[in-house]
């Protein structure tokens, strides 16, 4: 996770019995939940940092849980599932959907919402007639269990994430044994938070388990958006000052002394000088990073600096305002 800048990752199998969360090295921690020490077990490792992030974990079952981080005020959940193999009783892949489906309907609609999971099916290669949860860029054809992964897709209104980028099969396939070759490990999101995702892939050359590969998604850093400021310094030049005063009369109705209702003058104030000084792009000169999964941050060193900056910035700008009205 170190040497591919991952921060978070989604982990099945673990047969690690108990319920508790780790550090397991190197700066990461593991949220994990098994009932037998020989078989299933999932867990979710998070980079030490974004621990704090955490709001809630869930630990449904030895087949699915997740965890809920805020990040920048945007809540995200993630999932990690381990669906049970083709061999198995129905009623036990009846219990894992259901089990899923429980912790979807209880996360609110404009949450995020990442799964990551060894589904054991394959979704198949195409895209007719589902092309609203999956893209054309799998592997082999679709079998029961992955038409189980599509009719998921389908209720939660998701969309599976590894079959939207065109990848050779090395870097589609993520289970390899001998002569065999298939892909069961796939990332599931909310449809509508697709445009977020730059990439996903397997990456090839990690031993993250044997016999499967890390399937990794990338999402693009989330720009928070910036206010567009009036920019209230032209005030200096005697030219913008002169303008602003007259637009300024004009607004006011010709008065020589400022209105009582501060509120309705300050309006005032601020959609003339939007008029005559302009206001600035909103636009942040800063270089592009991407992340897997999101960007994070501290929220209360954020909060913190935004409203000192806020109160600076008004205390110039109400400086510019008062030299302006001076001889209004």
């Amino acid at each position: 996770m170190e040497r591919r800048k991952v921060d978070i990752l989604c982990v099945q199998e673990t047969r690690w019995k108990g319920s508790k969360a780790r550090s397991i090295g190197a700066g990461f921690k593991l949220f994990y939940y098994g009932v037998y020490s020989k078989r299933n077990g999932v867990g979710v490792v998070l980079k030490e940092e974004f621990v704090r992030n955490v709001l809630e974990v869930k630990r449904v079952s030895d087949r699915v849980m997740s965890l809920k981080l805020e990040i920048e005020g945007v809540m995200l959940n993630v999932v990690s599932g381990y669906a049970p193999q083709v061999g198995c009783e129905l009623e036990e892949k009846e219990r894992f959907w259901s089990e899923l489906d429980e912790v979807m309907e209880s996360i609110p609609t404009g949450e995020r919402v990442v799964i990551g999971a060894d589904f054991n099916g394959h979704v198949g290669e195409g895209n007719t007639g589902d092309e609203e949860v999956m893209g054309k860029f799998e592997v082999k054809e679709r079998n029961l269990e992955g038409q189980m992964v599509v009719d998921f897709a389908k209720r939660m209104d998701m969309a599976v994430v590894n079959t939207y980028f065109q990848k050779r099969e090395e870097h589609r396939v993520t289970y390899k044994s001998g002569g065999r070759r298939t892909q069961v490990d796939y990332i599931i999101c909310r449809r509508g938070n697709l445009k977020e995702i730059s990439d996903c892939k397997v990456v090839v050359g990690e031993s993250v388990a044997r016999q499967h590969r890390m399937t990794v998604m990338v999402c693009e850093k989330k720009r928070s958006e910036i206010e567009k400021k009036t920019k209230w310094w032209k005030l200096k030049k005697e030219e913008c000052c002169e303008e602003f005063r007259q637009k300024l009369r004009q607004a006011l109705g010709g008065q020589v002394v400022l209105p009582d209702d501060w509120e309705t003058t300050a309006e005032v104030i601020r959609e003339t000088g939007r008029k005559v000084l302009g206001v600035s792009s909103g636009r942040r000169k800063e270089d592009k990073e991407t992340w897997w999964f999101w960007w994070y941050r501290s929220l209360s060193t954020w909060g913190q600096q935004s409203r000192v900056m806020e109160s600076v910035g008004k205390r110039i700008e109400l400086a510019f305002v008062y030299n302006a009205l001076s001889s209004v």
